[in-house]
């Protein structure tokens, strides 16, 4: 079997090869780039030729004509090898990002924005699911809409049995499909926009027009331009002597001016957004042209094909927001406009575009957007060979974790334990000494637990769940803007916990589990035990399951726990350097019984703060 090394190896050769063909890619961009400019400079020469030629007008003419068609030829050819350079450029990326997650190397990967997490979340910021070195983190490049925010709900909310069932065959499937995971990841780089400018997007498509209400307004915008230009051919062809082409012509401006603010409005969800679009198209091909097995595929691929092929119709829309950036080119856009009517064409083809396609266009994101995060677990699979899929277990009130590690740890730093979380009634208590790697433990315990009920695959050799509702207290703050103190902050974190587990009653087909680290820190000890055994004691009651890690030995050897605590710990070693000093290492293996050891006052001495000699 591949190991993590393995893949890391295969991403680095990969952006090698990807990174020549990009330089090749770049050349063909400028070469195509000097061949427009010359195309133009024929066009004008030509263009000069046929206006001052004595003769031959007909051939100054053809000979221009066919300079102008190479040149929209090349803004094309142009126009195509642009989108390959970036494509080949957001591969390339991709494998030196795919690489730096397979290491771990946090500070070579983006920060992308997954929005802030929730602090009043049962576990988001306690167990780091967003931001830099972070769950999020490990996942490659989505969208920012619609791949991130399905993947964020998937991970702040589990899912039913049946829909995690669905997701691991989806996983399982993509995970052995790579190149349809990257080129769905190197459509997503560029794809997406906010959440609230998708949002937008799709209120926008399924609305209705306004052009299409106005049948005399439409009937002028034809009758306007059809009118200026033939007078204008009249007056060229010495027809008429007078420039009656400038009635209509000014009819137009009006009729422009009157309607601008509707114009503008129309366009606003599509302006600029033709290469996003684009990358829309590319990534709804993929997932149409694709033949799954897994059903939930089947059925996405099915939603993005009702009533029509949803990469055709985006591809339409595509184009008619090609057409509205003309506006981009302001002398060219001023000409266009005031002899054709332009941006009434172009809305009354994006009217026709929402009465055909645009109720549909929310379901096809939301159909792509579950397509990127199913790919996205597929891609953490294939980086991380070692771990498995979990198993849920409906009918069991325990969690059980063979070889069970930290999925934010690189392969050869992360160290493996078997845990065993339940049945109700019992608490599992870690012990251990300062930097021992608790918080490790229950965050490792949190962080898979996370991944099993979205879907995604856990870092462990084996891993079997309830259905669970998981709250945390780990990370408590003070506040000053609301006059909390620290240890007031913590009592309103457990308060929150005991609240959720008397919420999930007996029976409810979800087990509640917590995680609490270092309970009560902020005040004394002997209050500390006495009310970190009343918070126990609430959530013992309420049937929940859980673990505590404590460097309270009061409240360890509390009697009233002694009939359901679990006891495991974690512990340093000691040893003699080379020159003579004491060292401590820790090996984060868990040890069954409670810690024997306590090592704040040896590390005081390893950081230099231990008693002065005058004190010894």
């Amino acid at each position: 079997m591949a190991t993590a090394a393995d893949i890391q190896a295969e991403y680095r050769a990969r952006s090698t090869t990807l990174h020549a063909a990009k330089a090749g890619a770049e050349r063909r961009v400028n070469h195509l780039g000097h061949l427009r400019l010359a195309a133009f400079a024929a066009i004008a020469v030509l263009a000069a030729r046929w206006a001052t030629a004595a003769g031959w007008h007909l051939l100054w003419a053809a000979a221009t004509l066919a300079a102008i068609v190479a040149f929209g030829a090349l803004v094309r050819a142009s126009r195509r090898a642009r989108e390959h350079l970036q494509l080949t450029d957001d591969m390339a990326r991709l494998s030196d990002e795919g690489a730096a997650r397979t290491a771990r190397a946090w500070d070579d990967l983006p920060e992308r924005d997954w929005g802030p997490a929730d602090p009043a979340h049962p576990y988001a910021v306690d167990l780091d699911l967003f931001g830099r070195a972070s769950l999020s983190a490990l996942l490659p490049p989505m969208s920012r809409a619609p791949g991130r925010p399905v993947m964020r709900r998937w991970l702040l909310e589990p899912a039913p049995a049946a829909a995690l069932r669905a997701r691991q065959q989806a996983v399982a499937e993509l995970r052995d499909d790579p190149e349809f995971r990257d080129a769905m990841a190197a459509a997503a780089m560029r794809m997406g926009v906010a959440e609230s400018e998708m949002a937008a997007l799709t209120t926008w498509a399924a609305g209705n027009g306004w052009l299409s209400d106005r049948p005399g307004l439409m009937i002028a915008t034809i009758a306007i331009p059809i009118t200026t230009l033939a007078l204008l051919g009249a007056q060229l062809g010495g027809l008429v002597t007078y420039p009656y082409w400038l009635v209509p012509l000014m009819a137009a401006w009006v009729v422009t001016a009157r309607h601008a603010h509707r114009i503008a409005e129309t366009f606003a969800p599509v302006a600029g957004r033709a290469t996003m679009l684009r990358r829309f198209a590319l990534a709804t091909r993929l997932a149409e042209a694709r033949t799954p097995a897994a059903p939930l595929l089947q059925e996405l691929r099915a939603r993005l094909s009702a009533p029509t092929l949803a990469h055709r119709a985006i591809r339409r829309l595509t184009t008619v927001a090609d057409s509205a950036e003309l506006r981009l080119s302001p002398m060219l856009y001023f000409a266009v406009q005031s002899l054709t009517l332009w941006d009434f064409h172009v809305v009354r083809a994006l009217e026709r575009w929402r009465a055909d396609s645009g109720r549909h266009a929310a379901d096809w994101f939301a159909a792509l957007g579950e397509i990127e995060a199913l790919a996205a677990l597929a891609t953490l699979a294939h980086d991380n060979p070692g771990w498995c899929f979990p198993t849920l277990d409906a009918g069991s009130m325990s969690l059980e974790a063979e070889a069970l590690g930290h999925p934010l740890l690189a392969d050869g730093v992360c160290v493996h334990n078997d845990v065993s979380v339940g049945p109700p009634g019992t608490v599992l208590v870690v012990t251990g000494s300062n930097m021992a790697g608790k918080s490790t433990l229950l965050r490792a315990i949190g962080l898979n637990l996370v991944l099993a009920q979205a879907g995604g695959p856990v870092c462990a050799r084996a891993f079997r769940h309830p259905a669970a509702a998981l709250h945390t207290s780990m990370t408590v703050q003070d506040s000053l803007a609301r006059g909390v103190s620290y240890f007031m902050a913590e009592l309103e974190r457990l308060k929150s916990v005991v609240d959720g587990a008397r919420a999930v009653p007996a029976g409810a087909g979800r087990v509640f589990v917590y995680l609490l680290d270092e309970m009560l820190n902020g005040t004394n000890s002997a209050e500390r035990s006495i009310a970190g055994r009343q918070v126990l004691r609430h959530l013992l009651d309420a049937g929940a399951i859980g673990v505590v890690s404590t460097h309270d030995l009061q409240l360890v050897d509390d009697p009233e726990l002694t009939t359901v605590a679990r006891h495991i710990h974690l512990t340093e070693q000691f040893s003699l350097g080379a020159n003579g000093a004491a060292a401590m290492t820790f090996d984060y293996r868990v040890r069954p019984g409670k810690a024997t050891s306590t090592n704040a006052l040896k590390l005081l001495e390893l950081v230099g703060l231990g008693r002065r000699a005058d004190q010894a």
